[in-house]
């Protein structure tokens, strides 16, 4: 007999251990069978789960466990990022807390070794953590990006890029963090809004040069009034960087500045002479509409300083001092220290103007938290835009598809802008580059250093020069951007991938539609001569319920582990699967959660009501010979939502399909078919007797198949535990077969008489509800203008509806008593005698009041959201929680105003 309760804690961990021993989370090797293939997004080696992984992984696993039911040989390949950045910086704050050397005193090789040791003993977590999830993946499969197979699929690619010519070495800026003096990705830069200064600089103009520049205008902005200069002035909120600029630019079309074009201006401190130069990228107006570049520091001047060949002077070291760059007072000083400094020698000197306060976005590293430079470095860098024309055509003619499609106009925008990916960073942990130097600095990329050793004999025609390893390693993007093919056996032509590859689906986080998608779309197509994935599925952004982004600093962050202790994993998965629509954003409640819990608590209940009622599986029980006409409507409330369900999940549209789960099994069955069936278990009939049971324990099996994606412990518990009596099972639910019900099982008078019926009683206690009927009480309901048809129904379910809807009566009448409330009945008309149960005057009295409470939330809401500056200045969150708020209003309002219509109807 099932147990009172649902106790996950005991039931998860064993059910997870009995699929993962039973081999049930590998593939079918079925050779006839279709095959679906997830890759999954790999975490870092060195995170724990958090609500975004929960999200993502959920609905993998969804997909995973539908298509394995479906009888395909589903394959969900799990895996781990090597972090580069994050794994390193782990195991040097490790090293230093113990009080051991740094890793550069160590040396390259004694601190990787050290990384690999942190590895093996705590890499492990995340995916136990996953385990925790349920996620049923082949863990016989899991690949780590730093694996032996995966390190040879990097090598062999980027020796191929570099030979095809689509890898190259060049000297570019880069996002470069001081702390660990390497370049990052966007990604991995964090803009944080902080006060700062404009400080205006005049730049002195050379050789005597001087021009009138207007300080009076009319009232059509024509110049009235002008003064003569012999400086130009620019701004900037990186003092600093001047003692490398290298230019001066104003636009084309700036009268202003139209005769100072080709003149000079003397760098002051540093004395060097720049040009003026005439650049689109200056804005006239904008200060004083000129601008000062510094190409190796800022990423819109070096494009200026590509377009008019100046010269990019580097002012820092990789620790962010000057460097011998600058003049000798300044060398060696941080770059803030240099900031003050230079403000007060323009100051002192009289070319300080103007010093403006403002608040502005500055880069920071998001795990260093240092401000991040535009540094001029050489690195390694792949021809991101020829590889992007062909990932480009495979979305436009769809042999890839983004679900939502809105989330393909961020794909082709990001694709016909794209710039060099830089592929190097100067780290010790990861794929180092197979890139080695010659002694006059000529580049040889091989696979292996015997193969460079060679071709640089070749090159030297001589005896074997000394050749000295490249010291970076490449970005992690790098190898994550082959995961879809280098973890099925590539570069060797193994099983896996002839049969797994391309990918059916990938599901991810818009954030990295750039760095990983794309990415994976460019390498697929080139290495693999076919698109990775079939379908892109991305995944909502999880907020708090108010809509703010999670975060420690705000304490709103809710850890799944801890969720999934306290309400159980299938309430966590659940509620990821139902709010997983179309909308950008998750607002995700533990009131939500505790929702779902409720459900599975409502169909565990529903369960241990059919088992005392003798409800069990029949061998060889056919649901389409049942005869009562609450089984065949069952039967076809099963069908529909079968396949409902099913459409949802090919689709997939999640929420979709977790919706006609709720529906279905809440209201319909444990709702409406339970409370249905309970006379006739009561009754004396023993044919509909048994024909309930088994149409029960059947529409209970298919409710356990159906929801096994979704909440899949509490399904396998029950398929197990309702099989103790009855017909044996075959094996676990995991592995079954899932419903395919014929249409012809839906019986169109089965579904309007029930239909009727369900429909009666919801209106008469709807009814009863907003008039605020005790509950005790019993009101005689009088049907009139009733059809034949609707007579028959009334004598045939009149006990029900006695019992259901709480009544004293229910009877034909020719006309509606004094004191009933009217009730659409089909062609008939109800009326409901409330009056003597309820205090007219105060109910009307209640409901006024709160019609008016509405109304005041309604204009507070409407009052904001009609207010231009509230749009402008509001977050996102707090206009959207507006537009909510007014609707659900709105709705209320709607509601109890027709409840109030009613009971003026009354008297």
């Amino acid at each position: 007999m099932l147990e009172k309760t649902f106790d996950p804690k005991s039931v998860e961990p064993r059910l997870y251990a009995a699929w993962e021993a039973s081999g049930a989370f590998k593939p079918s090797e079925d050779p006839n069978a279709e095959t679906f293939t997830i890759v999954i997004p790999p975490p870092n080696v060195t995170g724990s789960l958090h609500i975004g992984h929960a999200l993502n992984n959920t609905l993998q696993d969804v997909l995973t466990r539908f298509h394995r039911m479906r009888g395909k040989s589903a394959l969900w390949l799990p895996g781990t990022d090597h972090a580069g950045i994050a794994t390193q910086m782990v195991v040097e704050r490790q090293l230093a807390a113990a009080g051991n050397i740094g890793r550069r005193e160590m040396g390259r090789e004694a601190f990787v070794d050290k990384v690999w040791e942190w590895k093996a003993e705590s890499g492990g977590a995340i995916t136990n953590q996953l385990r925790r999830l349920g996620a049923s993946c082949d863990w016989s499969r899991e690949r780590f990006t730093l694996d032996e197979g995966l390190s040879t699929a990097v090598r062999k690619v980027f020796v191929q890029l570099y030979k095809q010519k689509l890898l190259y070495r060049d000297k570019r800026l880069v996002n470069w963090d001081p702390q660990f003096q390497t370049a990052i990705s966007d990604l991995e830069v964090e803009q944080k809004e902080v006060d700062g200064h404009y400080w205006h600089f005049a730049y002195p103009l050379a050789d005597g040069v001087t021009f009138q520049y207007p300080v009076a205008f009319d009232e059509d902005g024509k110049a009235t009034e002008f003064e003569t200069r012999d400086f130009i002035v620019v701004a900037t909120t990186r003092p600093e960087t001047m003692l490398g600029d290298t230019a001066v630019a104003v636009h084309p079309s700036d009268e202003r500045y139209k005769d100072l074009v080709g003149k000079d201006v003397v760098l002051p401190i540093v004395g060097r002479r720049i040009p003026i130069v005439a650049d689109d990228y200056a804005d006239p107006t904008k200060g004083s509409g000129a601008v000062k570049i510094t190409p190796a520091h800022d990423f819109n001047d070096f494009g200026v300083g590509k377009r008019h060949g100046l010269p990019a002077i580097n002012i820092l070291t990789p620790d962010a001092l000057l460097n011998d760059e600058v003049p000798e007072a300044y060398r060696g000083l941080d770059r803030f220290v240099a900031r003050k400094a230079i403000v007060a020698k323009a100051e002192e000197d009289g070319w300080l103007r103007e010093i403006e306060k403002t608040r502005h976005m500055v880069p920071h590293g998001d795990r260093s938290g240092v401000v991040i430079e535009p540094y001029l470095t050489d690195q390694w860098y792949v021809d991101a835009k020829t590889l992007a024309q062909p990932a480009l055509k495979a979305v436009e003619e769809g042999a890839t598809v983004f679900e939502p499609r809105h989330w393909e106009k961020t794909y082709f925008e990001w694709l016909r802008n794209i710039e060099p990916w830089c592929v190097s960073r100067q780290l010790w942990w990861g794929h180092r580059i197979p890139a080695w130097f010659g002694p006059d600095g000529h580049i040889f990329v091989e696979e292996t250093e015997e193969e460079a050793l060679a071709a640089a004999m070749l090159h030297y025609g001589d005896e074997a020069p000394v050749l000295k390893r490249d010291e970076d390693v490449l970005d992690t993007w790098f190898s994550s951007a082959l995961w879809p093919f280098s973890t099925l056996g590539w570069p060797e032509k193994t099983e896996d991938l002839a049969r797994f590859y391309p990918t059916s689906t990938l599901v991810t986080g818009f954030d990295i539609i750039f760095f990983w998608v794309a990415r994976m779309m460019m390498m697929g197509i080139h290495f693999m001569g076919e698109v990775p994935f079939k379908q892109v599925f991305i995944n909502a952004l999880v907020r708090d319920e108010k809509g703010a982004k999670m975060s420690k600093s705000k304490g709103n962050v809710m850890d799944p582990l801890v969720l999934i202790d306290e309400l159980g994993c299938d309430a966590v998965r659940f509620t990821m699967t139902a709010m997983s629509g179309q909308a950008r954003d998750i607002k995700l409640s533990k009131q939500r959660i505790e929702g779902y819990r409720n459900f599975g608590t409502k169909l565990w209940n529903a369960s241990r009501f059919a088992q005392m009622n003798e409800c069990v599986r029949v061998e060889g029980f056919d649901p389409s010979t049942v005869k009562q006409p609450i089984n065949k409507w069952i039967r076809g409330e099963t069908v529909k939502t079968a396949a409902e369900v099913t459409r949802a999940l090919e689709a997939p549209a999640f929420s979709d399909a977790a919706d006609a789960l709720y529906k279905f099994i809440w209201n319909v069955f444990c709702d409406w078919y339970v409370e249905l069936a309970k006379p006739i278990f009561n009754g004396d009939d023993a044919e509909a007797k048994a024909e309930t049971r088994a149409t029960t324990a059947w529409a209970l099996d298919v409710i356990l198949k159906l929801l096994h994606p979704v909440m899949p412990f509490i399904t396998e518990e029950l398929w197990d535990k309702t099989a103790e009596f009855g017909a044996p099972r075959k094996g676990m639910l995991i592995v079954e077969k899932w419903p395919e019900l014929p249409e012809s099982w839906i019986d169109a008078d089965a579904e309007a008489e029930i239909g009727w019926l369900v429909d009666t009683v919801g209106e008469i206690r709807s009814v009863r509800a907003e008039m605020n009927v005790p509950p005790g009480a019993k009101p005689p309901l009088s049907v009139i203008g009733a059809n034949a048809e609707t007579k028959g129904r009334l004598t045939r379910h009149r006990d029900l509806l006695l019992t259901l809807a709480r009544l004293d009566s229910a009877r034909e009448a020719d006309t509606a008593p004094t004191g009933s409330v009217p009730i659409v009945l089909g062609e008939a008309t109800g009326a409901l005698a409330v009056a003597e149960f309820i205090d007219l005057t105060a109910e009307k009295a209640r409901l006024a009041k709160e019609i008016a409470g509405h109304v005041v939330e309604i204009e507070k809401a409407a009052k904001k959201l009609n207010n231009p500056d509230f749009l402008a200045r509001a977050k996102e969150e707090a206009v959207t929680e507006n537009r909510e708020r007014l609707a659900e209003a709105e709705a209320a309002k709607a509601k109890l105003e027709a409840a109030l219509a009613r009971l003026e109807a009354v008297g």
